[in-house]
């Protein structure tokens, strides 16, 4: 459904449009029967008036907002600019919050944008969707993503769990059996879905699993692969929840002598660009962020457009990445040979080393 107009407010309250502007700007004199009635229809129809409309009449801004977990770092990166490129094709402007992390954060982050965007893109994986969706803004419309299921609702969500299992998939097809996991932080949705498919995967395996939790950073990917490299049954590869961890996790290995992928082999998660500049080139499962980012805007504003259909949008709909095979998980062994669903799992192979996927 649009946003509510001044229109709808006059209409409700049954005064005129003047009426309510009055009220609304206090420019002017009105009765306490006539401002109990405005306001009374205001709050049933969740109407925020705000200047950057077109027009009272279709209260269009030609933004949208976008809320985010974190601004920080290449994966956010290059899932705005894929936004920035659709939002520019289509003639919009984006707004930019983040949340950090916080549920009442990004209600606040939401209850700010209202009246002054025409719908919303709010990435959630710290975020119980459902829950989160109660609190968004009236019925402007919004997409979710990586927040689960979506609850009803529009959503984007990556198939974190099958790309978990396909990169722990590739190592085993290499020759590793002593495959570590350094994991999301506790409470990620996108971190507990790869960390169950590393699980998974092991165990058909029948392997041992070895996890150490990180946070998505750089930082914490290296201090848990120097904790890694020096137990004395160290890993003979790591599995990084994302690809920041990952080239944490090689500076670590390579600080403690240990060569990649002689020693330890590694695969990240993402294919953020720095992925493909690091020497050796990082494996990865590749999710085309900035492709996403420009699908998701565009989905929305086809949302905004349909705004009032009888037939709602409310599809979930997956991301599946695909396995890049670079330098840093080369086989352990040069005549190893590789067969079946795990060479069809590792046989995904990556453009030049040092080549921008986006």
């Amino acid at each position: 459904m649009k946003a509510a107009t001044i229109r709808d407010v006059a209409e409700r309250a049954d005064v005129s449009v003047a009426s309510v502007s009055r009220v609304l700007t206090g420019a002017g004199p009105v009765t306490d029967a006539t401002r109990k009635k405005v306001m009374e229809a205001v709050e049933a129809l969740q109407y925020v008036p705000h200047s950057g409309a077109r027009s009272l009449s279709t209260s269009k801004t030609q933004t949208i907002g976008v809320i985010l977990p974190d601004l920080y770092g290449e994966f956010f990166s290059e899932l705005i600019r894929g936004m920035d490129v659709g939002a520019r094709a289509l003639g919009y402007h984006l707004i930019v919050s983040s949340s950090h992390d916080d549920a009442e954060e990004a209600s606040a982050a939401i209850r700010s944008m209202r009246g002054r965007v025409d719908g919303l893109i709010v990435l959630s994986p710290h975020l119980d969707a459902a829950n989160l969706a109660t609190s968004l803004a009236g019925r402007l419309p919004i997409l979710l993503m990586n927040g689960g299921d979506g609850a009803g609702r529009p959503s984007i969500v990556v198939d974190n769990h099958g790309g978990a299992v396909q990169a722990v998939e590739h190592l085993i097809a290499t020759g590793r059996r002593r495959i570590a996991h350094i994991s999301g932080p506790t409470g990620n949705l996108e971190a507990e879905a790869r960390l169950a498919g590393y699980l998974e995967a092991m165990a058909r395996a029948n392997l041992p699993t070895t996890v150490v939790e990180g946070a998505f950073t750089q930082a914490s990917g290296h201090k848990a692969a120097a904790e890694l490299a020096a137990r004395a049954d160290r890993p003979d590869a790591i599995f990084a929840g994302n690809d920041m961890m990952a080239v944490g996790a090689m500076l670590a290995l390579q600080d403690a002598g240990l060569a990649v992928p002689e020693d330890v082999a590694l695969v990240g998660f993402d294919d953020v660009p720095i992925a493909g500049l690091v020497r050796p080139g990082l494996t990865t499962l590749r999710i085309r962020i900035a492709d996403t980012g420009r699908s998701a805007l565009e989905r929305l504003v086809r949302l905004i457009n349909a705004a009032g259909e009888a037939v709602a949008d409310t599809a979930c709909e997956v991301v599946r990445p695909e396995l890049v095979v670079r330098p840093s998980s080369n086989p352990a062994t040069q005549t190893q040979t590789v067969s079946g669903a795990r060479a069809r799992a590792a046989a995904v192979t990556s453009p030049l080393e040092g080549e921008n996927p986006q």
